[in-house]
C-alpha cells in the first residue's frame, strides 16, 4: 500500500511538471566529451523523474539487502512470541483443568521467547509440584527469579505458598522470613506467616505476630478476633502440659483483660485450674463472667466444681434460674451442685427437669446414679432406656412381637440346597445318610 502511494505521487509530480512545460517545451543541451544530446525539457524532466525513481528503489533494495539478517531475526522472533502466547494460554487451561504433565511441557516450551517468563515459569513450578517433582518445581522458581529479578516478591511468595500446600513447612518458614525482610508489612506474608505457624503449632510466635497483623490488617476483625482466642486457648493449653507450676497463670495474666471473660478462653482456664484443685478460684472466675454475660457452656462449667462448700455455690446459681427456668445447661448444673450437697430430692428434681429441657445424656446418666444410689435400680435402669432411645439416628431394626426357641432337629428349620440352616444363620454341611 506504502509503494502503491508512492508511485502515484511520482506520476502526479511528473504529469503536473509535463502540464507546466507544455505550454513551453523549452530546449535542453547536455554534452559530456564528445557525447551531447539534444532534447525538449518536458523530456528532461520526465526522464529525470524516472532515474530518480529507479535509484530510490534500488538504494531501498540494497539496504534491504544489508538488513536481510535482522529482520529474518524479528520475523522469526514475533513468530516465537505468538507461538508463547499460544502456548502460554493453552497451558494454562491444561494447569486448570489437572492435566500437570502436558501443562508443564507447554509452559516450558516457549518460557525463554516468552513475553512473560514469570508466569511460565511461576506456572510450570505449580504442574511440577502436582507431580511430585520438587526438585523441578524449585528449579523453575529459580528460573523466574533470573528472568525477573525484581519479582522477588512475587516469586517468593509463590514458592511460599507451593512449600506449604507441599507441608515443607520448615522451608516454607525460611522463605517466609526472608520475604518479611524484604517487605516487613505486606499484608499477605503476614497472612502467610501466621497459617505457617498454625500448622506448626508455634503458639508462641503467632502470639507475637498478632500486634503486627493487626496493623496490616491482613484479616477482617472477625477473623483476628477467633484468632486471638485460638492463639490463648492453645498457649493455655501448652502452659498445662507444661512442668512448670506457675507457667498457666503467667500465660493468664498475658492474655488482654478484654479476653478474660470470652467463654472459650475463660473456659479452658477453669478446666486447667480443675486439674490442679484450684476449684474456688474458678468458682469466683466463672460467677464474676456470668454475672456478667450469661453463657450456657460456663453455666455447665460452673456445676462441675468441686467447691468446699457446695450448697453456696448452690444457693448462688439458683439466682440465674429467674430469666432461665427452663434452660438445660443450667438446670444440670444445678442438679450436679445438687448432688455435691446430697440434697437428693432437690437433685433429682433438677435434673428431671434439665432432662425435659434436653440436657441430653448427661443428665440422664447423672439421675440413673442417682436413682441407683437412692436404691431404685428399676427406675434408674427406665432412666438409661428412655435416653438410649432419644438418641438420633436411624430406626432400630424391627423384632417380631414373639420370638420362640427352636430346637435344630424341629422339622420348621428350613432346607437350603447348600445345606441346613441354623439360627444363627450359618448354613451347616449337608448329612447324606439323613436322607
Amino acid at each position: 500500500m506504502k509503494l502503491l502511494l508512492q508511485a502515484c505521487l511520482f506520476l502526479v509530480l511528473g504529469g503536473l511538471a509535463a502540464w507546466v512545460i507544455g505550454k513551453d517545451s523549452g530546449y535542453a543541451f547536455l554534452a559530456w566529451g564528445n557525447w551531447s544530446v539534444e532534447l525538449s525539457l518536458a523530456m528532461l524532466v520526465l526522464l529525470s523523474f524516472v532515474l530518480l525513481g529507479l535509484l530510490y528503489y534500488v538504494l531501498r533494495f540494497l539496504f534491504g539487502l544489508l538488513h536481510l539478517p535482522g529482520s529474518i531475526f524479528r520475523w522469526r522472533r514475533k513468530l516465537q512470541q505468538r507461538r508463547a502466547r499460544q502456548a502460554l494460554t493453552q497451558g494454562l487451561v491444561e494447569l486448570a483443568e489437572g492435566h500437570w504433565q502436558q501443562a508443564e511441557k507447554l509452559l516450558t516450551r516457549y518460557a525463554q521467547v516468552s513475553d512473560t517468563p514469570l508466569i511460565n515459569y511461576l506456572s510450570a513450578a505449580q504442574a511440577a509440584q502436582r507431580q511430585g517433582l520438587d526438585d523441578r518445581r524449585d528449579a523453575y522458581i529459580r528460573l523466574a527469579h533470573q528472568h525477573m529479578p525484581t519479582a522477588d516478591v512475587a516469586v517468593s511468595l509463590t514458592q511460599a505458598e507451593l512449600q506449604i500446600a507441599h507441608q515443607q513447612f520448615e522451608q516454607a518458614l525460611a522463605t517466609l522470613k526472608h520475604l518479611r525482610e524484604l517487605a516487613p508489612r505486606h499484608a499477605y506474608v503476614l497472612r502467610l506467616l501466621a497459617q505457617l505457624y498454625q500448622q506448626l503449632a508455634d503458639w508462641e510466635h503467632l502470639h507475637k505476630l498478632l500486634p503486627e497483623l493487626k496493623k496490616a490488617q491482613a484479616y477482617r476483625p472477625d477473623q483476628i478476633a477467633a484468632l486471638e482466642v485460638l492463639v490463648y486457648r492453645s498457649l493455655l493449653q501448652d502452659a498445662a502440659a507444661s512442668m512448670e507450676v506457675s507457667r498457666l497463670d503467667t500465660v493468664w495474666h498475658k492474655i488482654p483483660r478484654n479476653l478474660h471473660q470470652e467463654p472459650v478462653i475463660l473456659g479452658e482456664y477453669v478446666r486447667q485450674l480443675q486439674q490442679r484443685h484450684r476449684d474456688e478460684e474458678a468458682e469466683q472466675l466463672l460467677r464474676g463472667a456470668l454475672k456478667k454475660h450469661w453463657h450456657e457452656d460456663l453455666a455447665a462449667l460452673y456445676g462441675l466444681l468441686d467447691v468446699a462448700e457446695p450448697s453456696v455455690a448452690l444457693t448462688r446459681a439458683e439466682q440465674w434460674l429467674d430469666d432461665r427456668e427452663l434452660n438445660p445447661a443450667l438446670l444440670l448444673a444445678l442438679g450436679r451442685l445438687s448432688l455435691r450437697a446430697q440434697l437428693w430430692g432437690k437433685a433429682r428434681r433438677y435434673l428431671e427437669a434439665a432432662i425435659h429441657s434436653g440436657a441430653g445424656l448427661a443428665a440422664s446418666r447423672e439421675l440413673g446414679r442417682l436413682l441407683d444410689h437412692l436404691g431404685e435400680p428399676e427406675a434408674a435402669m427406665q432412666v438409661y432406656r428412655q435416653a438410649i432411645v432419644s438418641q438420633p439416628g436411624p430406626e432400630p431394626v424391627a423384632l417380631p412381637e414373639h420370638i420362640r426357641s427352636r430346637n435344630m432337629n424341629d422339622a420348621e428349620v428350613p432346607h437350603t440346597d447348600a445345606g441346613l440352616l441354623d439360627m444363627s444363620g450359618v448354613v451347616l454341611e449337608k448329612n447324606p445318610g439323613s436322607y
